[in-house]
């Protein structure tokens, strides 16, 4: 794992374009997420399939031609400083093929965010342009739009980066140390089925993995797990760093297979430092060099998110 480049942070007034890569929106979430954005003094622009959904697969918001459009038709537009992901859901692994990444390329660097199903485009953005994004709540999530801190918590990540350099765990030390790398990761169950694929990321070697997930029982998290192992990717990663594990049992039984399956890697592994599918979610960026105390329970950036 290498630094990624950093795109440069917001400023009060900037045009922001919302998407729909994945799952289709409720209108009146979407426009909640968008008061929020407006009251950020942010000019945020809706793509026009954000509210749309597939005629057949209702779980996708349009076609995949038409979602892969949106989102391609906003990074490419040179008035457009930031594209958010209105949602997750499913469906960026249908859409993220028909991307044009020469031309995405070409229209340089700027902030992209969104999480869970979006881990998908994470990998893609690193592999295919080397950006740094980040890893955040969904402008029309109810996780996002109900919570002041984790508005509080993006809101800064844009605009003042340097703010928010250190992450803090509330849970325990599962594998004491310290590591440095590069962050990286995302949804659990995405980084496993997106294994092999032309966009993903080879391996975690010299990286510090963050993960997550929602809805997977004990027993599919120690398989997806497995095949991380197996395959060899998390040779070589520096350390481990657990985020929320929202409906997936109870966490003893979670804990004993992280220690099972992560323990045996030699690794400092901490656990419940708040960011996926959680209320009061972190932002996190992924492509930057970090330090991780396991020991402090703390993450800190060498260098603030975005320039």
């Amino acid at each position: 794992m290498k630094e990624l480049l950093r795109p440069s942070r917001l400023a009060p007034g900037a045009r922001v374009a919302v998407v729909a890569p994945s799952g289709p929106v409720p209108e009146e979430r979407l426009q909640a997420g968008l008061d929020v954005l407006r009251g950020w003094d942010l000019d945020p622009v809706v793509a026009p399939h954000v509210l749309g959904r597939h005629g057949e697969l209702d779980y996708l918001a349009g076609t995949d031609a038409d979602r892969a459009a949106d989102l391609q038709r906003a990074w490419c537009d040179p008035s457009v400083a930031a594209v958010l992901c209105a949602r997750g859901g499913y469906g960026a692994q249908r859409m993220v093929d028909l991307l044009d990444w020469a031309a995405m390329r070409a229209a340089g660097p700027k902030v992209f965010v969104g999480f869970s199903d979006v881990t998908v485009l994470h990998q893609a953005f690193a592999t295919r342009l080397g950006l740094v994004t980040l890893y955040g709540p969904a402008a029309a999530g109810v996780d996002f739009i109900k919570s002041a801190r984790a508005q509080e918590q993006l809101r800064a990540t844009l605009f003042a980066p340097e703010s928010v350099r250190t992450l803090t765990s509330a849970g325990t030390t599962l594998v004491p140390g310290r590591a440095r790398g590069v962050t990286l990761g995302g949804c659990l169950s995405l980084l496993a089925s997106d294994l092999g694929t032309p966009h993903a990321l080879a391996g975690a070697r010299g990286g510090l993995l963050l993960i997550e997930d929602v809805g997977e029982q004990p027993y599919r998290i120690d398989r997806m797990l497995t095949q991380l192992l197996r395959t060899g990717w998390l040779d070589g990663v520096g350390g481990v760093v657990l985020g929320s594990w929202a409906g997936c049992g109870p966490y003893e039984a979670l804990r004993a297979v992280f220690a099972d399956r992560l323990g045996g890697l030699g690794v400092p592994v901490v656990e419940e430092f708040g960011f996926g599918h959680c209320a009061e979610a972190s932002t996190v960026p992924f492509g930057v060099m970090a330090e991780l105390d396991a020991d402090a329970g703390t993450l800190t950036l060498d260098q603030p998110a975005l320039r």
